[in-house]
């Protein structure tokens, strides 16, 4: 028995509401990127504000690093030039501000000091220098300060580390031809005595004469 065809009143119907549904979802699948959308965008502005606050400290540091420098170097182009003391005092005042800007990043610098004992944790060794016992291993001079954000530390503190130089030991056979010597001083003359001086070779002479004369008078 052949079935009957289907409704087309109800197949259209059918069709009609899915379409429906679909629209529907696509609106919200739409509606849902331009949330994320304005999200993201949101986000991006808030993090570059966010930089820019952090970089505002920054730059108030090196706009006075700038002042600086530019009117001293003014003052090394005039008439008058400055004195040779003078380029050691701007050169730590530079110094100095340069460690201020660093701090505002949260970097604070870690000073070392001669004497200090050496860790490995904040120094980096850039060479040795022969000291006395008892100064073994302790800094010696510091070529740069370290620095570090809380207990992270971000740069080492380069410094001139302390070694005692090992003892140097004597080389095979050093002594013995020193005990050679002595051997042969004590030793010579066959029999081990020691080495008659001239008098008393005179006086043996002298008496050995005297004995002569005596055998020829008997």
């Amino acid at each position: 028995m052949t079935p009957a065809p289907p409704d087309t009143g109800e197949v259209l119907e059918a069709l009609t509401l899915l379409a429906e549904q679909v629209a529907r979802e696509h609106e919200r699948a739409g509606h849902r990127e331009q949330i994320i959308d304005r999200l993201h965008a949101e986000n991006q502005e808030l993090r570059h504000g966010l930089l820019q606050e952090a970089l505002t400290p920054v730059r108030a540091g090196l706009y006075r690093l700038y002042d600086t420098v530019h009117r001293e170097a003014a003052r090394w182009r005039g008439p008058e030039t400055p004195s040779a003391e003078h380029v050691g005092a701007l050169l730590e005042a530079i110094a100095e501000e340069v460690a201020e800007v660093l701090a505002r990043t949260g970097a604070e610098r870690v000073e070392a000091a001669p004497g200090d004992p050496y860790d490995t944790a904040l120094h980096r060794p850039v060479r040795t220098e022969p000291v006395e016992t008892g100064r073994d291993g302790l800094v010696v001079a510091v070529l740069a300060d370290g620095f570090a954000t809380g207990d992270r530390v971000l740069r080492k503190a380069g410094v001139v580390v302390g070694r005692t130089p090992a003892p140097v030991p004597p080389l095979p056979g050093a002594e013995k031809p020193e005990a050679e010597a002595r051997g042969a001083r004590g030793g010579g003359g066959g029999g081990g005595g020691r080495e008659e001086r001239p008098e008393e070779k005179a006086a043996e002479r002298r008496g050995t004469a005297a004995r002569n004369g005596d055998e020829g008078n008997v």
